[in-house]
């Protein structure tokens, strides 16, 4: 069966796969380069967005691997949570999916550091937050 698509672009969105890791009581995070177009200086899961063609499930198991070398099957992928953002300085609406993985192999490593000057186990409860926000 073929689907028709509409000639134009409406109602788009851009994909975002973000990674959730937890390891005895600790979650993954990269600091991002203080450089970043989004969110310079602050923690982040591992995340990227879809390329064309690709599934999400696809895409978070080849941003894991880019950026921190850990390599995940796709059978051992949850999907945890689902954002749908309007965020007020884009006009493009954005779907975030956030998976977890039952396993993996490797240990994080800092392989784009032009995005990413760090890769750290926090506790669930000592996450990187002040009253301004992420640091």
């Amino acid at each position: 069966m073929q689907v028709r698509e509409p000639s134009d672009h409406r109602g788009r969105s851009v994909v975002g796969a973000h990674l959730v890791l937890i390891r005895n009581g600790a979650v993954l995070l990269g600091k991002r380069h203080a450089n970043s177009a989004f969110a310079p200086s602050t923690w982040h899961l591992p995340a990227g967005h879809r390329e064309q063609g690709e599934s999400a499930m696809a895409c978070v198991i080849r941003e894991a691997e880019e950026e921190t070398g850990l390599t995940i099957a796709e059978s051992d992928l949850s999907l945890v949570h689902t954002l749908d953002l309007l965020d007020p300085g884009s006009p493009i609406p954005r779907i975030q999916l956030f998976f977890t993985a039952s396993r993996w192999s490797g240990e994080p490593a800092v392989l784009e550091p032009d995005r990413c000057t760090e890769w750290r186990w926090w506790p669930l409860t000592a996450l990187p937050y002040t009253a301004m926000g992420w640091t």
